[in-house]
């Protein structure tokens, strides 16, 4: 132990000697590890981000929604009548919840949702929010929780009673230093009363334009059979309201942009992943037969779409990789490089010790103790580097950065594992030199 701790001072004094020696070839290690650990954190961030958007879409969901057709093509190769006017379509409806139900085995769980722009009245105040009609499938599809309070009961659904369950923004509005469940809250000129509170949702706004979801905890809910008996039940809208074959085409322009559609919004679970694209593209062939031809809905599977985003986070990642891993090769030879020179500029102290009694063993220790101390320091100035360049993308950059412990452990045993590697070689060559012809050397 005394030999080994003599050849690590031995090494730490030739390290210190020549300070900035030491510091260029530390460089390399320096980016190096730096680039690995912006790089883990990136990474991570990352992927950490596309868990939570998961999270907000739920898994294995397919999204259908409602929209008005322009009347000015064929709509995705639907037929068109005569003077160019779209065929009458029923739009999305609660029909359509129930053919998809029978005839797509692989659909496992389904949330209809219909979508009511409404004042909201309570205590002399007023907002305007988004009134939604809803099944208790809702809140599983979408992970949402219960703060306060119950679901809907199946007497809620089954005879579209007046009850509500708000969001925790509109808890915060209207009933910030009161207990919520059993008081009343006026949507629109209904009445409805407040039998539970939803958990806050935690999502930044970035994420929800992404992902084409509202603000969860700024609507109120209500069971969909009293949003149709109470509100409004769109499917009871005729194609006379829509368009009137007499109409001239300005008139049949304004009327095509009433909302014909029972359902604004329709989310289907299925039983396995593999079969999302699958059902997709059954639920789209079906959907157009039942609209007559008329593509009045788009379908979406969120899921499918994380996945190739994180497919080209990945790519990314592996490029910072490899750039990360050259830089750490780079240094590796650097501190080869320096090593062999310091070799050859010491070959004298090396027959020197030689002489004295100095083993094999101990010439390498000392060289290989200067090269794994140079990639240390190297690792720890990396270390430091990457955690506030990973700061700096995420704060400049607005790029979500998570720097782990096991980022750090791992880049400062990378440090090390170079220092040994490309320090092995220099330390053996110098241990095999001949005493007495280092000695007798210029």
């Amino acid at each position: 132990m005394n030999r080994v701790l003599f050849n690590f001072s031995l090494a730490m004094e030739a390290v210190f000697a020549n300070k900035l020696r030491t510091f260029l070839t530390a460089l390399g290690i320096i980016f190096g590890v730096a680039a690995v650990i912006a790089m883990l954190a990136i990474g991570t961030g990352a992927k950490q981000s596309i868990l939570a958007q998961m999270k907000l879409i739920g898994t294995n969901n397919i999204v259908i929604k409602s929209i008005i057709p322009s009347g000015e093509d064929d709509q995705g190769g639907g037929n068109v009548g005569q003077n160019n006017k779209t065929p009458w379509t029923p739009g999305l409806t609660l029909n359509d919840v129930k053919a998809i139900k029978k005839i797509i085995p692989s659909i496992e769980n389904f949330s209809p949702e219909m979508v009511l722009n409404t004042p909201i009245i309570q205590s002399g105040k007023l907002q305007r929010a988004k009134c939604v009609g809803i099944t208790n499938q809702f809140f599983d599809l979408n992970n949402l929780e219960i703060a306060l309070g119950n679901n809907f009961h199946e007497k809620h659904m089954e005879f579209g009673k007046p009850v509500c369950i708000v969001g925790k923004s509109i808890q915060s509005k209207f009933f910030s230093q009161d207990d919520p469940i059993g008081k009343k809250i006026k949507c629109g000129n209904t009445w409805l009363t407040i039998v539970g509170v939803l958990e806050k949702r935690i999502a930044t706004k970035e994420s929800l334009e992404n992902l084409g979801i509202r603000d969860y905890n700024s609507d109120v809910y209500i069971p969909i059979t009293t949003a149709l008996l109470r509100f409004k039940n769109r499917a009871f809208i005729s194609k006379e309201d829509i368009s009137d074959g007499d109409d001239d085409e300005d008139e049949n322009a304004n009327a095509q942009q009433q909302n014909y559609h029972q359902l604004d919004r329709l989310v289907l679970q299925v039983n396995e992943s593999n079969t999302l694209q699958a059902s997709a593209d059954i639920l789209g062939r079906m959907l157009k037969r039942r609209h007559q031809g008329v593509i009045d809905y788009e379908i979406e599977v969120p899921e499918l779409l994380l996945q190739q985003q994180q497919k080209t986070q990945d790519t990314f990642n592996f490029v910072l990789a490899v750039i990360a891993g050259i830089s750490l090769l780079v240094g590796g030879i650097g501190i080869m490089n320096i090593m062999l020179a310091s070799v050859l500029e010491r070959i004298k102290e090396i027959g020197l010790r030689r002489s004295l009694g100095a083993t094999q063993t101990d010439i390498i220790l000392q060289f290989l103790f200067e090269a794994i101390f140079i990639s240390l320091i190297g690792g720890i100035i990396g270390i430091i580097l990457g955690v506030s360049a990973a700061n700096t993308i995420a704060a400049s950059a607005d790029i979500p950065t998570v720097v782990s412990s096991w980022s750090i452990v791992l880049s400062f045993g990378v440090a090390a594992s170079v220092g040994l590697v490309f320090g092995l070689f220099p330390a053996r060559k110098a241990a095999l030199q001949d005493p007495i012809k280092a000695l007798r050397s210029d």
